[in-house]
């Protein structure tokens, strides 16, 4: 039974299903393989036969523990479940390869799944990611820490603004069980620190490539604002959701969603520098989504407002601040809008006095070597985007190896430019 097992996972019918992001197509393929009807699998998982029904039809994930229940009942691998989940970076046929060679009992032991993922080509863990969809399904128990939500939030903050995505990722499930947990006193407080550890949650899956799972916690961050009554903890979820959207080519959306969140903030009459931050990071959202959308003239207005308004900001804001953004974070998004509207030229001119003394974490000190870097490859200039890739790997790996885009340029570096110095060394650490 193994051999033809393997047979059907690496069938051409199974590669089409993992190309198309469809785990339930895989679930209905391994049934129908070993001659069950949908009331077979489902007494065998413990569901209806209905359920089966949905579960194989639908591509978005809805329950990932009876997904994965399916999954283990037909012996669908899982690196080609999290493959198909969009877990998994690498090619359809290497990781249909991979699987092939293992037995099905390595499948279920944990130390030998684990290389077996990585083994798949994977940029991020994707046990990592299969417990933060856990997370999704079903609302996580408390970790049990005598650490305070409010505590384990900054640390959360933390690591994201050191470019340690795994680590956040490895830590969110239990912070958001504590968070909902903390939010069954129903006060407006507890709803605002729920809502910001989805707000985190949905900036971290945004810097990994994951907008699906992202657009999840963006909902849920809105929600729990809302509950809140925090006009600030509103715009901060207004803001990730209308990133996701945006991301998701729904920029019009997107514009919509960041254009009421300012008038919102603005109606506060932005007395207070925490109001004024909120209404400058939202015043940059609107400008670089509308560069993404084509949009030159609202893109350049909204960068001026931006600096007119970021001018009473301090320029290194409080480390508590929700939206920490200053004068030269300002003139990094002008970066980004001029890149995204095509002018390189103007995008390096705009960069040419930031310098990564000014910002304050290694996410923002690294994320202007790599908008400075796009610029560069955008103008054909492979030696200087080596050097600014190479200064963002040195001062925050993560923020070149866990980002897509950035990947794809070293990617491209390293076919186009492989004598270019530095590109091996980038090689090297995107592939690492």
């Amino acid at each position: 039974m193994l051999i033809t097992e393997l047979g059907v996972w690496s069938s051409p019918e199974a590669r089409s299903l993992v190309e198309q992001r469809d785990p339930g197509g895989l679930i209905r393929l391994g049934r129908r393989h070993r001659g069950w009807r949908q009331t077979d699998l489902g007494s065998r998982i413990g569901c209806s036969a209905s359920t089966v029904s949905r579960l194989e039809g639908s591509r978005r994930i809805a329950d990932m523990r009876l997904l994965r229940a399916a999954a283990s009942a037909v012996g669908l691998p899982s690196a080609l479940l999290a493959a198909a989940c969009g877990f998994d970076t690498g090619a359809a046929h290497t990781r249909t390869r991979v699987t092939a060679d293992v037995p099905r009992d390595a499948e279920e032991d944990p130390m030998r799944r684990r290389t077996l993922l990585a083994a798949a080509g994977t940029a991020m863990p994707a046990s990592l990611l299969l417990a933060v969809d856990d997370a999704l399904a079903d609302t996580p128990a408390p970790s049990g820490s005598k650490v305070p939500t409010d505590a384990r939030l900054a640390r959360a903050r933390r690591l994201f603004e050191a470019g340690q995505h795994a680590v956040l990722l490895r830590e969110l499930p239990g912070l958001l069980g504590d968070a909902h947990n903390a939010a069954r006193s129903r006060s407006d407080l507890d709803h605002a620190r729920l809502s910001a550890c989805y707000t985190l949650a949905t900036q971290a899956l945004v810097k990994i490539g994951r907008y699906d799972r992202a657009r999840i916690t963006a909902d849920r961050a809105t929600t729990y604002a809302s509950l809140s009554g925090s006009p600030l903890a509103a715009a901060a979820a207004a803001r990730e959701l209308a990133v996701v959207l945006r991301h998701q080519d729904q920029t019009a959306t997107a514009q919509r969603l960041v254009l009421r969140a300012a008038a919102d903030v603005e109606a506060t009459g932005l007395t207070t520098e925490a109001q004024a931050s909120a209404y400058t990071q939202l015043l940059c959202t609107t400008s670089y989504t509308a560069a993404r959308a084509g949009d030159r003239g609202q893109a350049l207005d909204m960068i001026s407002e931006a600096r007119q308004a970021a001018r009473r900001l301090p320029a290194s804001p409080p480390a508590d601040r929700l939206f920490r953004i200053s004068p030269h974070a300002v003139d990094l998004y002008a970066v980004g809008v001029h890149w995204a509207l095509g002018d390189a030229g103007a995008a390096l001119e705009a960069g040419r006095g930031l310098r990564a003394e000014l910002f304050p974490t290694a996410e923002r000190k690294s994320r202007m070597h790599t908008d400075l870097a796009r610029a560069w490859w955008q103008w054909g200039k492979p030696e200087q985007t080596a050097q600014e890739l190479l200064a963002a790997l040195r001062v925050s790996p993560g923020e070149v190896r866990d980002r897509p885009a950035i990947r794809e340029i070293v990617t491209a570096l390293g076919s186009r430019h492989p004598r270019t110095s530095g590109v091996r060394e980038l090689t090297r650490a995107v592939a690492h």
